[in-house]
Formats: C-alpha cells, sequence, structure tokens
C-alpha cells in the first residue's frame, strides 16, 4: 500500500511577509495580477501564490516586478534580507514542499538509495533506528503515488553501482531494498537508471535533487558534509546541468539496470 501523503507544511514568515509586501506596491500603483503575470510571463495562479505565501519568487521575477512597479529596489532589497541573516542559502525555501509540488524529480545519489526508494528497514538503518526520522521518510514517498494535483511527479533515480553492494543492514535488508528499487521501475511515472562505477565525474562531489516546478522553474536540494542546502541560483543549476549530462552518459538504460540490481540482489544479498 502506497504510504499516506504528508501533511503540507505551514506557510514560511519570510513567503508571507514578502507576498504581502509585493502585494501592497502592486495596489498602489493599481497594477492588476494579470498585469503581473504578462510582463514576467509567470501564470496568474502563480503570482497569486506568490502574494499568499504560498510559493517562492525568483530573483528574475523580483527585479521585474521592481522596476514595474517603480519600487526603486525595495522589492529586490526585501528579497535579498530574506536570503541573508547567516545562512548560505536561502532560508525561505520549503523543500518538503518543493518536493511534495514539483513536476519532475531527478535524485542522483553516490552513497546511499535515495529517500524516495527506501525500504522501512533500509530507512531505518540509515537513521539509526529512529522510527519518528523513518516514518517521516516513508510519508514522503507518497508523491510517487498521489492523483490529484495533476498526478504524480516525474521521479528519476541515478544510482551509482557502488550503492548497490554497500551494505545498509543485513543481508536481507539489502536484497528486499533492492527488489523494491525493481518494483517502483515499473510504475509509469518512475525511471531507475544504475551509474556505472569507476572513473572521475562532478558526481563523486555530492548527492543531489533537481525538482522542475509546473511553471518551468528549478529548484536544487544538494547534501554537503555540514548541512544540506537548497538553492534556485542560476550558477548552481548550471553545474548540476552540466553533471546529470555527465552521469546520463554513464547510466545503463532502466531495462540493463534491473537486470544489474536483479543480479546483484541474487548474487551479493542472498
Amino acid at each position: 500500500m502506497p504510504p499516506r501523503r504528508p501533511r503540507r507544511p505551514r506557510e514560511s514568515p519570510a513567503l508571507l511577509a514578502f507576498g504581502r509586501q509585493m502585494r501592497r506596491l502592486r495596489e498602489a500603483k493599481g497594477v492588476k495580477q494579470e498585469t503581473i503575470a504578462h510582463i514576467t510571463q509567470v501564470s496568474g495562479p502563480q503570482v497569486s501564490k506568490i502574494e499568499n505565501g504560498r510559493k517562492r519568487a525568483t530573483r528574475s521575477f523580483v527585479e521585474i516586478v521592481d522596476e514595474s512597479l517603480e519600487a526603486e529596489g525595495a522589492l529586490v532589497s526585501l528579497w535579498e534580507d530574506l536570503n541573508k541573516d547567516g545562512h548560505p542559502v536561502p532560508i525561505w525555501f520549503d523543500w518538503p514542499k518543493i518536493e511534495t509540488d514539483a513536476a519532475m524529480l531527478v535524485c542522483w545519489q553516490h552513497s546511499v538509495i535515495p529517500g524516495l526508494a527506501q525500504t522501512q528497514a533500509y530507512a531505518l538503518t540509515i537513521v539509526h533506528g529512529n522510527h519518528e526520522a523513518a516514518e517521516v521518510r516513508m510519508n514522503r514517498q507518497a508523491l510517487l503515488y498521489k492523483e490529484d494535483d495533476g498526478g504524480p511527479a516525474l521521479v528519476v533515480f541515478l544510482i551509482d553501482e557502488q550503492v548497490l553492494y554497500r551494505r545498509v543492514g543485513t543481508s536481507e535488508v539489502m536484497r528486499d531494498q533492492l527488489e523494491h528499487l525493481i518494483e517502483l521501475s515499473t510504475l509509469p511515472n518512475v525511471t531507475v537508471q544504475v551509474v556505472l562505477g569507476g572513473g572521475d565525474h562532478d558526481g563523486n562531489m555530492g548527492a543531489f535533487v533537481l525538482a522542475t516546478m509546473a511553471d518551468r522553474s528549478e529548484i536544487a536540494y544538494a547534501e554537503t558534509a555540514v548541512r544540506s542546502i537548497t538553492t534556485d541560483d542560476p550558477a548552481d543549476l548550471s553545474v548540476l546541468a552540466r553533471t546529470l549530462v555527465d552521469l546520463r552518459s554513464r547510466a545503463l538504460t532502466q531495462e540493463m539496470s534491473c537486470e544489474l540490481i536483479r543480479k546483484v540482489a541474487k548474487e551479493r544479498w542472498t
């Protein structure tokens, strides 16, 4: 049975603050939301979500709106302030909501099975037996099966070959996990590909997830030794795009990947 869909997180105070200020400036100039949508090439519902604190605005969007409303940089300054506060990345990104709302997710993992593809036993081992943390991870997987909001997201799992051989828990846990990967690959919205090990490539620098939203904007979530970061900086996205091109050039097809996963499960973990 698919895991239950997690409750949506509460709105970020920073998102609400930005949205209210943008609405005040817009209404003071007598400009309609439809006009903002037209000049920014963003849909009307998306503009409404930004003003209601339900969606984060990109810098390029803010710059266009600021100029259109003759805000003299006030809106851009607010956006910049909300991206500071001593944090290396925007503090008002809400990754759980981004992940749930994404139209497509491309997940690269070089050390363990991606969280969205983990079995409960595998997840429990990763989080050192913390049942609450494992349950949260299981609930996140509901996005693979959701039927509302336009259906489930397209999800691509790119997994380093060595992950298949790296023991997490018992042999039974590993075997069940690899069989679960094969089962996930049968879903029409899920692709599982193994990236062949060996050689140097940018993917060795760390795991990440690239989310493409309904409006085609992109947001990335990357893991580091200190903390995980979330970014929509064009320079960061460009680096990840090049990395994905390299990774996909090294990846087996889904059919070949499943054959390899099945072979490893039988020969290594049985």
